[in-house]
């Protein structure tokens, strides 16, 4: 088979789909929200964020998602705790099924009665 026929075959991978089956060591964590090793240990102690491993710690993508936004909130000017509480707030509030910020209208004109045309001029 050509090189060419076999890229035919191939479709592009969505890795939003696969994002629930990452984790990610400590160290790794780190790297990607720029903090200390130190940091990291004592945000996790402090917010409990849930990690995996007994010897490593593992986090997944809802945890990394938890560090980053703290780091960001951190960034911003808030305490550390104030900082938990943004995230996990800004978490539940995405969690959350989106409820319209106002009542629907009702038409001040009765749509149920037919609509008469003018008559051609």
């Amino acid at each position: 088979m050509a090189v060419s026929r076999q890229v035919d075959l191939l479709d592009p991978i969505n890795f939003i789909d696969h994002l629930g089956k990452v984790e990610l060591y400590l160290g790794q964590v780190c790297a990607i929200a720029g903090i200390s090793k130190m940091q990291l240990d004592y945000w996790t102690n402090k917010a409990q964020i849930p990690t995996k491993g007994r010897k490593q710690r593992i986090y997944d993508i809802d945890a990394l998602e938890t560090v980053m936004l703290i780091k960001q909130a951190k960034d911003k000017g808030l305490n550390l705790g104030a900082a938990i509480d943004a995230a996990r707030k800004f978490q539940e509030q995405r969690s959350q099924p989106v409820t319209p910020a106002v009542e629907p209208v009702t038409p001040a004109v009765d749509l149920s009665l037919p609509l008469v045309e003018p008559a051609p001029s």
